[in-house]
């Protein structure tokens, strides 16, 4: 059976199809970067709540700029927009047709931004990964230098980036009278409200002061916490939606069973009832992103290297592995929880024992490879800010130390057994000669990258991961890990993390 409108009401019984008539639905949102998670995540919250009779004028009208984005269009455009999403439980499979998604936009800027004027759209949403706001490594400002946003801004008609088209349609509505629409990030970056904010005021500012204090004055940019494990799509999860379920979906998603999405409640346009499906509103979401950024974000990236090294290549076969299991615990309970500020009502020990079980499903089927990609755009948001903390405080760092070198020892490019790796970065080529900077045995000197800013230079960091780099190249991964499992860490403020 085919994936369209025309099969709704005949689905097989193990697939939940819409609740709802999905000519009564009329669009709210508009969403840009339409991939596998917001599929996974946001659509399917606002599915619940058009289940549940409500929200039905906030439907998601997709959109992009992107070559991608225009394959995802051509696939879902030929199944009227549906998405058949399979959540991996161990204990059994589950699937659903989402049915959130009425309409996405032609794949070109100036029909996008004629769109994005209309007063129906009252949110856009994002979801253009961490890497896609233009933020200046060296400065965690906006990088007005780049070249897109040069190219952008000498030809503001027809702009390439998100950006450009953001603050030409909000200009735009601004000269209609029609009141501009919020601006949603979902994407995983702390602060990530403030981070959109940064760049859309950034790039007007580059071309007119005066619609930078209008944006900014004007435009809400509430911040969000988003959480699915959502794993890339290939063949093998068309197949298993094709045996198991008995449908063909050109583009489906399969994630884990757990979501969780917390909002700052900053809608001044509207929004939909989400309250009522699960979604977390709070006064200050910065707490729960610091939360799952270290805690959740910062164990993919603890576990990722090591077990590349090791040559593990599913997650859950690397957390069946007791090295990499107790690694990842010991990092977590002596040196990233005790970061974390608390939470009222949040116990971070459950929290961890959550993520740790999540990382173990194997129905999930989610890759090291995945954990690996695009470390110098991760790193910097998951692993080095709780680093600095640590050494603010006088605190042990050790393993996060051996993260890091065990980043870099994987830069290398090949793996324990001699196997290549191939390094799926942006920065390949810098990583690249750092690691093996670091790894020759004739040098004391480590350039360190300029994504490292003041660590680069911080001489208790340069003594813990030099004294790491040197363990692993004279010892090996297996027997470093192993030595840090067994030894005994000490900081100024006691052996144990605290309770919270």
């Amino acid at each position: 059976m085919k994936l369209d409108k025309s099969v709704l009401q005949s689905l097989p019984d193990n697939i939940t199809s819409p609740a709802f008539n999905r000519a009564d639905l009329s669009p709210g949102i508009l969403h840009i970067g339409v991939g596998n998670f917001h599929r996974a995540h946001q659509a399917v919250y606002l599915n619940r709540l058009f289940e549940k009779g409500e929200g039905h004028d906030w439907a998601i009208i997709g959109a992009g700029l992107m070559p991608y984005d225009r394959v995802m269009r051509e696939k879902l455009q030929d199944q009227d927009w549906l998405t058949t999403v399979v959540e991996l439980d161990p204990k059994g499979l589950s699937a659903q047709v989402c049915s959130a998604m009425i309409d996405f936009v032609d794949i070109d800027p100036e029909i996008l931004i004629a769109r994005l004027c209309e007063p129906d759209i009252r949110i856009v949403s994002l979801t253009i990964t961490e890497g896609g706001y233009f933020v200046d490594p060296n400065t965690g400002g906006f990088d007005a230098s780049h070249p897109d946003i040069l190219a952008d801004l000498h030809n503001t008609a027809r702009p390439k980036t998100v950006f450009g088209v953001m603050v030409a349609a909000l200009l735009q509505r601004k000269a209609n009278g029609v009141s501009p629409f919020t601006i949603m990030s979902c994407d995983n970056l702390p602060e990530n409200g403030h981070i959109a904010r940064q760049a859309v005021v950034g790039y007007a500012a580059a071309s007119s002061p005066e619609a930078a204090d209008w944006i900014a004055n004007n435009v809400a940019f509430p911040s969000g916490m988003v959480d699915c494990i959502t794993p890339a799509t290939g063949e093998r999860e068309k197949i298993l939606v094709h045996e198991t379920f008995d449908l063909e979906d050109a583009a489906p998603v399969v994630c884990e069973p757990f979501r969780q999405w917390v909002l700052e409640d900053n809608f001044p346009s509207g929004r939909p009832a989400l309250e009522k499906v699960g979604v977390e509103f709070v006064e200050n979401v910065a707490p729960y992103e610091l939360m799952k950024l270290r805690i959740l974000n910062g164990g993919h990236a603890a576990i990722a290297y090591p077990s590349a090294l090791l040559g593990h290549h599913f997650v859950h076969d690397a957390m069946a592995d007791p090295l990499i299991r107790a690694f990842l615990k010991k990092l977590e309970e002596e040196e990233i929880l005790p970061t974390v500020p608390e939470i009222a009502g949040v116990s971070f020990e459950t929290y961890l024992e959550t993520i740790m079980e999540r990382f173990s499903n194997a129905a999930v089927g989610d890759t090291i490879p995945r954990l690996c990609l695009d470390g110098s755009n991760r790193q910097p948001k998951f692993i080095l800010p709780t680093i600095q903390d640590r050494l603010d405080k006088g605190q042990s760092i050790t393993g996060l130390a051996l993260e890091a070198a065990l980043w870099c020892r994987y830069c290398l490019g090949t793996d324990e057994a001699g196997n290549t790796i191939e390094i799926d970065d942006a920065n390949a080529e810098q990583l690249t000669a750092w690691a093996k900077s670091a790894f020759d045995p004739s040098s004391d000197i480590i350039e360190m990258p300029d994504l490292f800013g003041a660590l680069g230079t911080n001489l208790v960091f340069l003594q813990e991961f030099r004294k790491a780099v040197r363990s692993l190249s004279d010892h090996g991964v297996a027997a470093t890990l192993s030595d840090y499992v067994r030894s005994e860490v000490v900081s100024t403020l006691g052996q144990n993390a605290p309770v919270h």
